[in-house]
């Protein structure tokens, strides 16, 4: 355990006055490496690229002060780019800029809906879908990222289409790059791919994302990239009207050049449409399964192991998305990526979220015009790149590591996702994954509850006898007893009456008793498995011949 374990750092005012030369320290270079992603993952999402930049402003100013996290970077992320972009095209039917503000309204209730489930403690449902499920669905958002971003990189225009359409136009693009932006989206590629590599120590301490973009830079002035600059948002009505500042050019990302222009206002009038509530759904389901999933993450990575507050995360990530829907900005969750380099640099308390914020206001308002020369290809290297992350063989791996039904889930909620949307695809892994617990003999009255006693069995034991199955479906109850054990104890979990136990559940188990162990208690097992699904330590397990026990 950290040397620093012992003694947690202050929050509020009294944690700014002790710790802002590391946090501020650590806010500068989380700044180097969310500004690229924010600027690519608004353009890769339809909205402007300042939006990204809106949002992660948001999250470090006013998120910041609210969440129930301690050393998480709140921003735009990948994963929200799908739901977005087709929020954009369904609700804007053609029309670019009438779809950024309908989806501006979505954003805002979908906040407000988070708001509610955090006040009225609803973070603990996100245990509800299985973790296979949720791989699966990060790793669709992957692929879809790869599939779309390929071609922004290689300088290709795609004919529009669904997303296996688009997918099957990438050999295309692939002999009919342009040349330049081929250079430039290749040479990105590369340095996000071998500078982990780096050995010098002061070379290894600049962020990647940053040498992506200076790299960029400096190839796109040495090429000239000069191009005829187009404005895929506006009429010439709108364009005669003032709005000139979303004029692109085709290759190099444009922002407002004052900082007012970079605010958008949401557009209602769509508010009583299926379409709208279903982008409104799956935004709010997105940002609150990454941002739980995030912030339990954090905790593990956390120096101090200090526990996020989930309920509380939620409500403020909520109240931030409302506030950045209001004026522009994409939604936001509570990033792994940002939140992982966070911690590598030595930040201590939230200060350096609200300083990463800080910094990036002051930013754009003093040098917009170098955000001007930053090819859009050094962007797309990047989102391709944090796709490859979240769809890499390496999870795939992981995941049949883990047992034969949990790789089914999670390719059947991919093949879902890919053929449907994100909401059908996430259904189908979910319907697959109780149609598995029905044909290994799980009764239905037990599919959505559980039966289970804690009882003193000794001095300073407590014993949990599980009864029956025990599913993603049902575990809430025993997951929330769990929690209001007292410390120290020695708990017992005796499975010798169970019968079905599921991953999901032996992950949960797993994570809780590691937790309970760190702070002084003791955790063991009671019942021998009579059968394993893998031989995976966590995989899913029968206890009993039959589940007539319970």
């Amino acid at each position: 355990m950290s040397k620093y374990s012992n003694s947690l750092p202050k929050t509020g005012l009294d944690g700014l006055k002790e710790n802002w030369r590391s946090d501020l320290l650590s806010g500068f270079f989380v700044f180097l490496i969310a500004l690229p992603l924010c600027l690519g993952i608004a353009a890769a999402s339809g909205f402007p690229p300042s939006a990204g930049i809106v949002t992660a402003m948001v999250g470090g100013l006013l998120v910041s002060r609210l969440n129930g996290s301690f050393v998480t970077i709140n921003g735009p992320a990948a994963g929200l780019i799908v739901v977005i972009l087709s929020a954009v095209e369904t609700l804007g039917e053609g029309d670019a800029l009438a779809g950024y503000r309908y989806t501006l309204a979505a954003i805002m209730l979908a906040g407000a809906l988070q708001v509610f489930m955090g006040v009225y403690k609803a973070g603990q449902f996100s245990a509800f879908f299985p973790a296979s499920v949720v791989h699966g669905m990060l790793a669709a958002i992957g692929l879809i990222i790869i599939a779309k971003q390929s071609h922004v990189m290689l300088g290709a225009s795609p004919h529009p289409g669904s997303i296996l359409e688009t997918i099957a136009q990438i050999p295309h693009s692939l002999f009919n790059p342009e040349p330049t932006i081929l250079l430039i989206g290749l040479s990105s590629l590369a340095i996000l791919i071998f500078w982990p590599w780096v050995k010098h120590p002061k070379l290894k301490a600049v962020p990647a994302p940053l040498v992506v973009l200076l790299t960029g830079i400096g190839l796109g002035q040495f090429f000239g990239l000069q191009h005829e600059h187009w404005h895929p948002f506006l009429s010439e009505a709108e364009l005669a009207a003032g709005h000139r500042h979303l004029i692109e050019n085709r290759f190099l990302v444009a922002i407002p050049d004052d900082l007012p222009s970079f605010f958008y206002f949401p557009d209602f009038a769509k508010a009583f449409t299926v379409d709208f509530w279903g982008a409104v759904v799956s935004i709010c389901l997105v940002s609150s399964l990454e941002t739980l999933l995030s912030a339990k993450a954090v905790d593990k990575l956390d120096r101090y192991r200090r526990t996020s507050d989930p309920d509380q995360e939620l409500a403020a990530i909520g109240f931030g998305n409302t506030v950045a829907g209001f004026i522009g900005g994409l939604p936001m969750i509570a990033d792994i990526i940002r939140s992982s380099a966070n911690i590598d640099y030595g930040a201590r308390t939230g200060w350096s979220n609200f300083f990463h914020g800080l910094i990036l206001l002051g930013f754009v308002a003093l040098f917009p015009h170098l955000i001007h020369s930053i090819p859009k290809a050094s962007l797309a290297a990047l989102l391709v790149y944090t796709g490859y992350r979240l769809a890499s063989p390496k999870t795939f791996s992981e995941v049949l590591g883990i047992g034969t039904e949990q790789f089914c889930l999670f390719a059947a909620t991919i093949i879902g996702v890919l053929a449907t949307d994100l909401l059908t695809g996430v259904a189908i892994g979910v319907a697959v994954k109780f149609g598995i617990h029905l044909l290994r003999g799980v009764w239905l009255n037990n599919l959505f509850k559980i039966h289970f006693r804690i009882e003193p069995t000794g001095p300073g034991t407590i014993t949990v006898r599980l009864l029956g199955s025990a599913l993603f479906s049902n575990f809430l109850p025993l997951k929330k007893a769990l929690e209001g054990l007292e410390d120290g104890q020695t708990i017992v979990f005796d499975f010798s009456n169970g019968y079905l136990i599921d991953h999901t559940v032996m992950e949960f188990l797993d994570d809780f008793c590691k937790r309970y162990t760190a702070q002084g208690g003791a955790c063991r097992h009671v019942g021998q498995a009579l059968e394993k699904f893998s031989d995976h330590a966590l995989a899913a397990r029968l206890m009993t011949p039959d589940d007539r026990k319970e």
